[in-house]
């Protein structure tokens, strides 16, 4: 659009008879969003009156005038307008997402084993999903009784059972237990049923 008349002299605006906020709201109403922008003009009049030097806002009035691409069109919402529709559409998607994000955590499965450490391991060398690991073992109830182990007399030539970690090869308890042990580490793990045999347990043991 054509430059318009100013609405205040330099020494007008300069006088205490033209305040802060008399300035702001002026270069918002004629202003495009990037001009506004340049000249940290885009916000509330009230915070930018509290905030801004009038030196400064002096300053930004006479750029202003100084060509015709600092105004808007004139056609649809002012540039604050847009600013503040802008604003909110942007603060509304960071708040679904935040929203998103706090289901997701509140989804987080629980951990359904609780392990006691015996014997510490190296501490840096553990299994990642997919890995071969080796391990004795010795699974018994919460009484005691013992209903599987590769350890003693069942196992003569003390051979490690062998398997990819983490891929379903045992279960889960013991997959997701042995994801948090370092080599050499020896550990009593408790699985709950979840993650154990489930509710009708191991068939064999009764």
């Amino acid at each position: 659009m054509p430059i318009p008349e100013k609405k205040w002299t330099i020494d007008e605006v300069k006088s205490d008879a033209v305040t802060k906020k008399d300035i702001i709201e002026y270069i918002q109403s004629l202003a495009t969003l990037d001009f506004l922008k340049n000249n940290k003009l885009n916000g509330k009049v009230a915070t930018l009156a509290k905030n801004a030097k009038k030196p400064a806002l002096i300053k930004a009035y006479e750029n202003l005038f100084s060509a015709e691409e600092n105004f808007q069109s004139g056609d649809g919402p002012s540039a604050i307008e847009q600013y503040e529709k802008e604003k909110k559409a942007k603060e509304e998607a960071q708040a679904a997402e935040k929203a998103k994000e706090s289901v997701a955590s509140s989804k987080k499965e629980v951990i359904k084993f609780t392990k006691q450490i015996l014997s510490k391991g190296d501490k840096m060398n553990f299994p990642k999903r997919g890995d071969t690991v080796k391990c004795f073992y010795t699974g018994s109830l919460p009484d005691g009784k013992v209903f599987d182990t590769n350890i003693g007399k069942t196992n003569k030539k003390k051979i490690p059972l062998q398997f990819k970690v983490g891929t379903g090869k045992v279960i889960r308890g013991w997959d997701e237990a042995l994801l948090t042990m370092s080599r050499g580490e020896k550990a009593k793990v408790i699985i709950e049923p979840e993650w154990g045999y489930g509710s009708k347990g191991l068939p064999e043991v009764g």
